[in-house]
């Protein structure tokens, strides 16, 4: 039963990684669009901006290694990420919760989850990260921000007293701006290290 689901998953996948081939002239679109201000989240609500391949793939070894269970993402888009997430915790007889702020991207999300067969072992919370997440309090076995980076910072101390000592955080797009300020701040507390990976795009948080 896994195996089948694993290939749906992968099939879907598959799909999805061809229609994201077109996030470059969607992004052109919505620069075009708003060259008078800065961007805002719902001007990517077309574009993917999702995890490689590779990323994927090393992301469900790393659950599996780990035993992770308990998942919380931030930054669903269309669920490229969420689906390798997923592929990952099947065996571990694990969920996922996962954040979204604009409604579009949500729906589809949800019904290329129901395409992989995996609808069940993820939640889909539609809204800003800080209120939707406000109450867990169950433990987190792995954090996974790929969402708006000013957001990192406060959504990591809000969920905070939920990590373990095993607890792992991967931080995507780690080289930009205001990621850099959030890893700045997270590494004044001696209890967290670093892990570089993919030339500092993505970045592996844990306990020391």
């Amino acid at each position: 039963m896994i195996t089948a689901q694993q290939k749906q998953i992968k099939i879907t996948l598959d799909e999805l990684y061809t229609d994201a081939k077109n996030d470059q002239r969607r992004l052109m679109k919505s620069f075009a669009k708003n060259v008078f201000r800065p961007m805002q989240p719902v001007d990517f609500k077309d574009v993917y901006l999702s995890i490689t391949k590779r990323q994927g793939e090393e992301l469900i070894e790393i659950i599996k290694e780990n035993r992770i269970k308990n998942v919380i993402e931030f930054g669903t888009s269309f669920g490229i990420s969420t689906l390798f997430l997923a592929h990952g915790v099947i065996e571990n007889e694990g969920k996922i919760i996962t954040t979204e702020l604009i409604e579009s991207k949500a729906q589809r999300a949800i019904e290329n989850f129901k395409n992989a067969g995996v609808d069940n072992l993820i939640e889909v919370r539609v809204g800003n990260a800080l209120e939707t997440l406000e109450n867990h309090n169950q433990k987190i076995d792995l954090l996974f921000l790929d969402g708006w980076k000013n957001l990192y910072l406060p959504l990591f101390q809000m969920l905070e007293p939920n990590f373990h000592s095993k607890t792992l955080i991967y931080v995507d797009n780690a080289d930009m701006a205001e990621s850099q300020d959030f890893l700045k701040e997270i590494s004044k507390d001696s209890h967290y290290q670093f892990q570089n990976k993919y030339q500092g795009k993505v970045v592996l948080i844990t306990r020391k």
